[in-house]
């Protein structure tokens, strides 16, 4: 019996230092958001799942209203904590970023490593596969715990991969009981 999670990775928000729960969708981001609710319109959905972070419950409300369902939040599919507080170049959080998954073990100062991720989120997942088996799941994501979760079950997904990523995106991850069997990527900005 298959199982499909749709990772959802949150639309445009502009960076605030220290506000990583609080801050919002930008107003090209509340457009995607619709567009992104628009796409899956006619795909029946089973649970709606979200990261506590704002930009993520925002990027998928829609879609919950649309199906009628309640957005479950979870703290365990919150977004990498990267660093602390504290400022880096784009040059270096690339880096570290990259440096994360080429040793699954690397962090930088106050913040989590693939493994400190995996360690908090597969759990929740393989919980959702198996509370969820044979049906439709919507995660509001982000982009570092998305392909860190995806990197668990195949290596393939990492850095390249990250930044591959666009805001918003959309994978279908089909999954029989724990193991993944494909991925499908649905968001393609060009024909929306």
């Amino acid at each position: 019996m298959e199982t499909t999670i749709m990772m959802i990775r949150h639309a445009t928000s502009p960076f605030v230092l220290g506000e990583e729960r609080t801050r919002p969708l930008s107003l090209k981001g509340e457009m995607d958001a619709h567009k992104v609710s628009a796409l899956l319109a006619d795909v029946k959905i089973d649970a709606i799942i979200s990261s506590p972070y704002k930009r993520a419950i925002q990027t998928i409300e829609d879609i919950a209203k649309h199906h009628h369902l309640e957005v479950q939040v979870m703290e365990a599919l919150k977004e990498r904590t990267l660093k602390g507080n504290y400022r880096l170049s784009e040059e270096e959080i690339h880096k570290a970023i990259e440096s994360s998954f080429e040793d699954a073990d690397f962090s930088l100062q106050e913040g989590e490593s693939v493994n400190d991720v995996q360690n908090r989120a597969i759990p929740v997942i393989h919980h959702l596969l198996k509370q969820y088996e044979g049906k439709t799941i919507i995660i509001g994501t982000h982009g570092n715990v998305m392909t860190i979760i995806m990197n668990y079950y195949n290596k393939a997904y990492g850095y390249d991969f990250w930044q591959s990523t666009t805001k918003p995106d959309i994978y279908k991850l089909t999954f029989s009981g724990a193991n993944l069997l494909d991925v499908q990527r649905l968001w393609q900005e060009s024909t929306i």
